[in-house]
């Protein structure tokens, strides 16, 4: 029996795995967020309510499970506690549910600042951030002067870092990117504050992981953004700041390879992108357009509109070697409903080694392989048989070229619209 499943995306992101974190989180004793900040943005309806999670994990509408953030996190105190009060009015009690390693490194007012400056500066060559930060931060914790969860709590010891930290940051702002420079009394009274909010939740996030695989209790991790922003497989360096393939789970959890016991990999029926960056099989027609109509392809922390394309089954086999995949469960098959054609990317043309970065993406020419259409409905189907036809040669041609089988089908946003072929709780 699994005891130990991690859930990551296996393209751009916003491939639903909130939705199925949310699914296999009834009767799990831990879910766990390792890498990422509150740029993610993961989706739940339940019973008709809409609930949009960014840092604190999807398991916190189930009663069990205690919702964990590791030390790969970077933590916007802020955003972080604005998150909590919002899930409190709703009647959902997280503080004493939630633990947060000390160890995250933190955003404060300056990285968003820079974040923002930098992107300005960039005009069309606009990376597609965010603009909240997580790359400032994550860069503060690379170069080793970064701030972090624990610093928030020792006054003397966050005065002393965060002065020659906005010194440096100030002289960025106001002489390169033009912009104001920002109070160092400001941020330092506005982080001790956050400090004294966030203190009873700080705990050693590795060592309650490791005693809670000891007693063998199910701890599930969820990854935020997809594969395909990895910082060092994606698509440089139209990416993400951490690793959103399997190493951050060791990296941003402190957890060994031999202590995960199953991967799932989630994946949309087609393909879709937020922000700058190379797309081949992007559709730019009213057959692009009508995708995004109807899968209702808007980013769920941004609001941005979704670029949207074809599966790309390339791609999707390389993220599912890179990552480990054990299994994959596909979301959003009811969107091509009623499509007389589907197609799937099955090579790139006169391209024969996998791309590093952007500028050999963008020379990337799709080799596509059509398929029949079905007629009927797939939404809300729970039991194989009602599929269509053609829906489930769809689906085994995609298992065929991707080499792992499609363990679990999510026919709609609804917690229980799914068809259940294998659990990856029961998975050996």
């Amino acid at each position: 029996m699994a005891k130990s499943v991690v859930i990551l995306g296996t393209q751009w992101g916003d491939e639903g795995k909130g939705k199925i974190v949310d699914l296999l989180a009834h009767d799990v004793d831990a879910v766990v967020r390792f890498q990422g900040g509150h740029n993610a943005g993961h989706t739940l309806v339940i019973d008709g309510q809409k609930t949009v999670l960014h840092v604190i994990p999807s398991g916190v509408l189930t009663p069990k499970a205690r919702c964990l953030v590791g030390n790969g996190v970077v933590v916007s105190p802020k955003s972080l506690l604005k998150e909590i009060a919002g899930l409190e009015q709703q009647g959902v009690e997280v503080k004493s549910r939630l633990g947060l390693s000390p160890a995250c490194p933190v955003i404060l007012r300056y990285h968003e600042a820079l974040d923002l400056a930098r992107e300005k500066k960039r005009g069309k060559s606009a990376i597609g951030t965010t603009g909240r930060g997580i790359g400032p931060a994550y860069e503060d914790k690379v170069v080793r002067h970064g701030l972090r969860l624990a610093d928030l709590v020792d006054e003397a010891r966050l005065r002393g870092k965060l002065e020659p930290l906005l010194d440096y940051y100030n002289f960025m702002l106001v002489n390169y990117f033009g912009q104001e420079a920002l109070s160092v009394s400001e941020v330092a009274d506005e982080a001790l504050e956050y400090g004294r909010l966030i203190s009873p939740m700080l705990m050693d996030i590795t060592g309650q992981l490791h005693d809670l695989r000891d007693r063998g209790a199910k701890i599930l991790y969820e990854g935020a953004q997809g594969a395909l922003l990895d910082i060092d497989h994606g698509t440089y360096p139209y990416v993400t700041s951490s690793n959103t393939t399997i190493g951050g789970v060791m990296t941003g959890a402190g957890m060994a390879p031999g202590d995960i016991d199953y991967v799932l990999g989630i994946t949309k029926a087609y393909s879709t992108r937020v922000g700058g960056g190379p797309f081949p099989t992007e559709l730019h027609d009213e057959v692009g357009a009508l995708i995004a109509e109807r899968g209702n392809e808007f980013g769920s922390t941004t609001g941005r509109p979704r670029r949207c394309g074809w599966l790309d089954a390339v791609a999707l086999k390389r993220m599912v070697r890179t990552s480990g995949i054990t299994g994959l469960c596909l979301t959003k098959l009811d969107v091509l409903d009623s499509f007389s054609e589907v197609k799937i990317c099955v090579e790139y043309e006169g391209v024969s080694d996998f791309p590093i970065g952007a500028e050999d993406w963008d020379r990337l020419r799709p080799v596509y392989e059509s398929h029949q259409g079905w007629s009927g409905s797939t939404q809300g189907i729970t039991d194989r048989s009602q599929l269509p036809a053609k829906a489930c040669e769809y689906l085994d041609r995609i298992e065929a070229l991707v080499g792992v089988p499609i363990d679990i089908l999510s026919t709609g946003p609804e917690r229980g619209a799914n068809i259940i072929f294998r659990d990856p709780f029961g998975a050996s």
